[in-house]
């Protein structure tokens, strides 16, 4: 009996425009199933990317079929694509798909570039795979120095206008209606409201900053163009964007966001909004109050919770206020500081009863022994359930190892024999998967064993316990008054400010680690965040707090009554 081969079609377009040629999704659709038909292929799904660009991987389908294809066992044999450029315009990555489908038993077929296994046709579908890549970037090319041109004569490109600005017909070339941009009038008063109010106030008091300006923009509910709140990066753009003053710069970055060169920005004359005096004077304004000029505040401030205090009902931090020239310091809820009591009625509290009051709390409840000891009795048990499944997890990684490798002694012993041969496909192909499953194993097994041995902990004896919470009493207060930042973040990650209580909490991890360096070594900090201002801000790394396994059980609550 023949066991029909299960196909999956994979259809994409770049751009609304292909879909109007022979590359259209239907098309794709109609052509890739008469191709199953054609071989007896059995048609068992159908991935469809509109709209996506083939030069790289982030396409949700792409990624969802590529799941499928490297599944155990995959729920399909071949992907079916309408020409090697639908799946991939870059050689690399065409490959390296190919190969990783190639593994798991799943081969790639095209419908107009049929290609064989044998080492010709791989090269043939490489060198198509180059000229398609080539062909990719000349047409990025193409398009770049069209829209270049296009401001270069005035006109505008087609995205979004800037606040302040609509888009309106300018002429009509062939089929193409050219546009450009014109003042809007409703909200070109609002841009010229936040320049007067940047140099000259509200006629109450000075100057205002940024900040100041979003509060009194959201607190009077002037909306931005979309009806929502305005931020202080909205309106720092508008303040320091050259469009206003007539001169929109276009293509001055690049699609990683770097800034192109001088010769490759085109600056195409608008109407102005503000003039030129105006903007020169506001840009002067900034930079005298640019944040960056000073270090990062949470980091190496000199208060002891910036950073790591948040006001409990809108989230925001609560950062440092001054009063009667610097005589009071309060931490206050900064979304109340930016956006007024419309964003958060927020809350007020003196630094130096807040800062007793947690310091004073951790050094009451957390550093006795017994409560270190009852904290830590869940994380040690974890650690060690966690160890154990590590090492049975290795045991069973090296046993696969080593079978796998028995089995190809076993064909090579064939081979060596004449019983089979070298030659044949099948053979070869098993042999290939059969390596890789080995090398998987044994790469997987080092990995494993280098974790366990990395996350080994030193055993917690209850004077280690009994020395860490006397040392750490001592080491977090500083002679005189007043408590070191570094020593007390090593047991509070975070603390949430209510109306009637404050919620500390922290890692009982990083308290494990710190416990096991010992007091003598240095601040008791699991580390330190970084002072560049940028830091994170892909949020690609270090994981978002998981406060629900974060908390310090019963150290979490105290009464607030006392710090009005």
């Amino acid at each position: 009996m023949t066991v029909r081969l299960r196909a999956a079609l994979y259809l994409r377009v770049s751009t609304a425009r292909q879909a109007e040629h022979d590359v259209s999704i239907p098309d794709q659709k109609r052509q890739g199933e008469a191709y199953c038909l054609s071989r007896g292929y059995q048609h068992v799904e159908t991935y469809v990317e509109p709209g996506a660009s083939a030069t790289n991987d982030r396409r949700p389908e792409f990624q969802r079929m590529i799941e499928a294809g490297t599944a155990k066992p995959a729920p399909f044999d071949v992907v079916v694509v309408h020409s090697f450029s639908r799946f991939f315009r870059d050689h690399f990555e065409l490959e390296f798909y190919v190969r990783r489908l190639a593994k798991n038993g799943v081969k790639l077929l095209s419908i107009t570039q049929e290609m064989g296994d044998d080492p010709m046709h791989v090269m043939m579908r490489q060198v198509m795979a180059l000229f398609d890549e080539y062909q990719s970037k000349e047409n990025a090319k193409h398009v770049l120095r069209a829209l270049k041109e296009n401001a270069r004569q005035g006109f505008w490109n087609g995205a979004l206008p800037p606040i302040g600005y609509r888009i309106v017909a300018a002429e009509q070339r062939g089929a193409k209606i050219k546009k450009k941009l014109e003042i809007d009038p409703l909200h070109a008063d609002t841009v010229r409201l936040i320049y007067r109010l940047t140099l000259e106030g509200d006629g109450m008091s000075g100057p205002l900053g940024v900040k100041k300006v979003v509060s009194y923009l959201n607190t009077r509910r002037i909306f931005t163009r979309d009806g929502g709140r305005w931020g202080i990066g909205q309106v720092h753009r508008i303040l320091t964007r050259t469009t206003y003053v007539g001169r929109h710069e276009f293509n001055k970055r690049s699609k990683t966001r770097k800034i192109n060169p001088v010769g490759d920005v085109i600056v195409v004359e608008v109407p102005g909004i503000i003039d030129q005096g105006t903007f020169d004077a506001v840009q002067v304004h900034l930079r005298s109050r640019n944040p960056k000029v000073t270090p990062a505040r949470v980091v190496s401030g000199p208060t002891l919770l910036t950073g790591i205090c948040f006001c409990a009902d809108c989230g925001g931090a609560m950062t440092l206020r001054t009063g009667k020239g610097g005589r009071y310091r309060y931490y206050t809820c900064s979304i109340k500081a930016r956006q007024g009591e419309s964003g958060c009625k927020g809350r007020s509290i003196p630094m130096d009863k807040l800062d007793n009051l947690i310091a004073g709390h951790i050094e009451e409840r957390l550093l006795q022994p017994e409560r270190l000891e009852e904290v830590l009795a869940t994380v040690l048990d974890r650690r060690q359930e966690r160890a154990e499944r590590r090492r049975e997890h290795i045991a069973e990684l090296n046993k696969r190892a080593a079978e796998t490798d028995l089995r190809l002694k076993r064909l090579y012993d064939a081979i060596e024999s004449g019983v089979a041969d070298l030659d044949d496909p099948a053979l070869k192909e098993r042999i290939a998967g059969l390596k890789a499953i080995r090398d998987q194993a044994q790469a997987d097994a080092e990995r494993a064993q280098a974790m366990t041995e990395s996350s080994s902990q030193q055993a917690v004896t209850p004077q280690m316990v009994r020395k860490f919470a006397r040392t750490a009493r001592s080491r977090m207060r500083i002679d005189g008054g007043g408590y070191r930042r570094d020593h007390l973040r090593a047991l509070a990650q975070r603390v949430e400010v209510a109306d009637k209580e404050v919620r500390i909490m922290g890692s009982k991890s990083d308290l494990l680690r710190t416990l096991a360096a010992g007091p003598g070594v240095g601040p008791a900090t699991p580390g330190v965040r970084s002072s560049v201002l940028k830091w994170r801000t892909g949020r690609d790394s270090n994981p978002r707090w998981l406060l629900h396994h974060a908390r310090f059980p019963s150290v979490c609550l105290k009464p607030l009554g006392h710090l009005s």
